[in-house]
């Protein structure tokens, strides 16, 4: 009888431990890990040289003398170095009648090179995937560049596959966000996420000074990264998630209007670049950091930025009030993975968090080097800090990306192990940082600087691009 009311009473008491247990259980195989990634390098065939800039700008028939001040003083200006990548098309001559095949051939070389090589590195079998998410803004195509990566490496028929377009150069973190989702409900699971952008068709071949200064930033690129939430994988990944916030402003006209792909008014496709963009990317960099930052700064510097907020606010007629208050994201971050969006981004940033230029350099260096390669260019700047061997266990790297719409996102990523593997940066990270970024483009085309009346303009008779 002891022993049969010891069993009833203590019914509730198990049931309650056995819940307990399967929340904790349940939690532990929610957690999102990065087990290895794969940027992207272009063959050297692919090279957008000083040299070769200029002859995709003298053949552009639509451009006049101030079309041609403009972009040099674009280029000039942009911090892209002499190294990066374009598509093929541009090589041959056609980026002005791009074909249907182009955009996909693009893509196809960056799927078949990279994603293989991540697989065969990790000793992962293409059946072991259980999630996809491809996300490329500005190809949509059918079948869908995911069915084609599924077609090409033979992935299983039930896995489950998103296929993301439109979403800009932050659609890399929103692809996270669909896999640390898909995580917290199922357990035991490896995702597969590939980011890039094809540039072919959306070359732009006008002259709409809004529109042809994408083709002085964009470059070619992608990344492939393996995920995980498996406990037994655990002791072999990267990183892992801490936080993820989502911040959109497409409700704003102003922001929505920023940044948009349209027609110009000869007809010819291209991406409009507002003058608003860097207020509409100031506004949504403040309200996600807002959002991001009591999740993982100290409450120490939530305080102190609180009271020095407060205090400045209470001496608002005073003529001495001081420099705005900062808060200080460095107490609860040790890297920050910045969006090469542009230098202008780079320095907007780096201003309004108060970072160094050490904080900045990883940004910089992958915008001379790879160009902004959309979504992707994220993970080249990863790329940078681990191949500087900056990546410490424990570390906590902040990743902060924008995009059309108005989009600004950012998550916090820890460092599960010391990491040192030179990537896509092994043949050049010696050679950076480099004793300069100038671009030489100005010597060799400073010319240009010397005519003014623009209906007198001719290119000297001993220019030849070579």
């Amino acid at each position: 009888m002891d022993l049969f009311s010891n069993l009833f009473y203590g019914l509730p008491l198990y049931y309650l431990l056995y819940l307990i247990w399967k929340i904790i259980d349940r939690k532990k195989h929610q957690n999102c890990y990065i087990l290895d990634y794969e940027c992207h390098k272009p063959t050297d065939d692919r090279m957008l040289s000083t040299r070769f800039s200029g002859e995709i700008i003298w053949r552009n028939k639509h451009l006049g003398l101030n079309e041609y001040k403009f972009l040099l003083k674009s280029v000039v200006s942009s911090g892209i170095g002499e190294k990066t990548y374009a598509p093929r098309m541009v090589f041959y001559g056609r980026e002005a009648s791009p074909t249907y095949e182009d955009g996909i051939l693009e893509m196809e070389e960056f799927f078949h090179d990279s994603i293989g090589n991540l697989f065969k590195r990790n000793k992962i079998s293409p059946s072991e995937i259980d999630v996809l998410v491809v996300n490329i803004s500005m190809l949509a195509c059918m079948p869908s560049m995911a069915a084609r990566i599924i077609n090409y490496y033979k992935l299983r028929e039930d896995i489950k596959v998103y296929n993301i377009t439109g979403m800009g150069c932050s659609a890399s973190l929103i692809s996270i966000n669909i896999v640390e989702s898909i995580f917290k409900n199922e357990k035991n699971k490896v995702a597969l996420m590939v980011t890039s952008e094809s540039l072919s068709p959306n070359w732009y071949s006008g002259n709409d000074r809004s529109m042809i200064l994408s083709n002085c930033l964009f470059r070619s690129g992608g990344c492939a990264v393996l995920l995980t939430n498996k406990m037994a994988l655990k002791n072999k990944a990267m990183f892992k998630l801490k936080q993820l916030v989502r911040t959109h402003h497409g409700a704003k006209d102003e922001a929505y209007d920023s940044c948009v792909q349209r027609e110009d008014a000869q007809g010819n496709i291209g991406f409009h670049l507002d003058k608003t963009l860097p207020k509409a990317a100031t506004h949504a960099l403040v309200d996600n950091l807002k959002q991001i930052a009591p999740l993982i700064l100290p409450v120490r510097e939530l305080l102190r930025f609180s009271i020095t907020l407060f205090v400045r606010k209470m001496n608002w007629r005073s003529t001495k009030r001081g420099p705005k208050p900062v808060i200080n994201f460095k107490t609860g971050v040790d890297h920050i993975c910045l969006h090469t969006g542009g230098k202008a981004v780079i320095d907007g940033v780096g201003a309004n968090l108060n970072l160094s230029e050490y904080d900045l350099e990883p940004a910089r260096m992958t915008l001379h080097r790879f160009g902004n390669t959309s979504a992707s260019s994220l993970w080249y700047v990863l790329g940078y800090m681990e191949a500087k061997k900056r990546l410490k266990k424990g570390d906590k790297m902040l990743m902060i990306s924008f995009g059309a719409g108005f989009k600004c996102n950012s998550c916090l990523w820890e460092v599960l192990r010391d990491l040192g593997d030179g990537n896509v940066w092994k043949d050049c990270i010696d050679n950076y940082p480099p004793n300069t970024l100038v671009n030489p483009f100005l010597e060799k085309f400073g010319w240009l600087h010397d005519h003014e009346d623009p209906d007198t303009f001719s290119f000297p008779d001993d220019y030849v691009i070579s």
